[in-house]
C-alpha cells in the first residue's frame, strides 16, 4: 500500500477529483495548505500598498493506493493537475506499513 500526497492548485481540485472517480479511486483526503517552491511568493498591490506574499495557497490530496494502482494515480493528477505554469504543485509517494478500517476493524487492502 502507497500513500499518495499531491500538493495542487486549488482551482483544480475538482478536475482532480473527477479525474480520479473516473478511475475508479475511492476516498481521498484534502487539505487547505499555504507554502511555496521557486516561486517564492509574489506581490500584490492593495489601496496604493505593496504587499509581500510568501506563502501561496494550495491544496494537499492523500490517497492511500494498492502498490498496483500508483503509477495510474500519478498519471491521473500529473494530467488532470498540469496548468504548464510555475506552482502547480508535487507529488509525493510513501509506504504506508498498515491500513485499518475503524468501523469494521478491517486490515491491510480491506481496509483501502
Amino acid at each position: 500500500m502507497k500513500l499518495v500526497t499531491a500538493i495542487i492548485k486549488p482551482f483544480k481540485l475538482d478536475d482532480v477529483r473527477e479525474a480520479l472517480t473516473e478511475h475508479g479511486i475511492q476516498g481521498l483526503t484534502v487539505t487547505e495548505v499555504k507554502g511555496f517552491g521557486r516561486q517564492k511568493g509574489h506581490t500584490e498591490l492593495y489601496r496604493g500598498a505593496e504587499y509581500v506574499i510568501d506563502f501561496l495557497p494550495k491544496l494537499k490530496i492523500e490517497i492511500a493506493v494498492a502498490s498496483e494502482r500508483v503509477d495510474e494515480v500519478i498519471e491521473v493528477i500529473t494530467r488532470t493537475a498540469n496548468t504548464g505554469k510555475i506552482g502547480d504543485g508535487k507529488i509525493f509517494i510513501t509506504n504506508i506499513e498498515q491500513a485499518i478500517r475503524i468501523r469494521t476493524g478491517e486490515t491491510g487492502q480491506d481496509a483501502l
